[in-house]
C-alpha cells in the first residue's frame, strides 16, 4: 500500500515519490500500487495528475498495468538497455502472436501507435 507523508502536488513529485521508494527497496516487485481514483482521493490531488505520473511511472519501466489486476511495481532490468528492448520486443510479438497476428501486423500496429 502507498504510504506517502507531506505534500505531493504534481505529477512529477509523485512520480519522483515512487521512484524514490523502488530505488530504497521500500517497495518491491509485484507490490499493487491504489487505483488512479484511489490515490486521488487520499492526497487530495485530481486523478488525472495521478494518471499522468502512472503513466510516465510505466514509460520509464517503473510500473507496468495489468488492466483489472492495477498498477504494480514491475521487475527492474538491471543489464543494459538493448538487451532489454529486445526481451520487451520479444513479449510483444508472443502477445501479438496470441492474438493472431503475425510480425508484419505487430509492426504496423507499432507504426500507428508511434505517430
Amino acid at each position: 500500500m502507498l504510504h506517502i507523508e507531506g505534500p505531493i502536488g504534481t505529477s512529477e513529485e509523485l512520480r519522483a515519490f515512487v521512484v524514490t521508494r523502488i530505488e530504497s527497496g521500500a517497495w518491491v516487485p509485484g507490490e499493487r500500487l491504489p487505483s488512479v481514483r484511489r490515490l486521488a482521493d487520499q492526497l487530495g490531488l485530481a486523478p488525472n495528475t495521478v494518471a499522468k505520473a502512472y503513466r510516465e511511472l510505466e514509460a520509464g519501466g517503473w510500473v507496468h498495468t495489468a488492466g483489472r489486476r492495477g498498477t504494480m511495481i514491475a521487475e527492474r532490468f538491471d543489464g543494459n538497455a538493448e538487451a532489454r528492448g529486445l526481451e520487451l520486443a520479444l513479449d510483444y510479438l508472443k502477445a501479438m502472436r496470441g492474438l493472431g497476428f503475425d510480425t508484419d501486423d505487430a509492426v504496423l500496429f507499432l507504426h500507428r501507435a508511434g505517430g
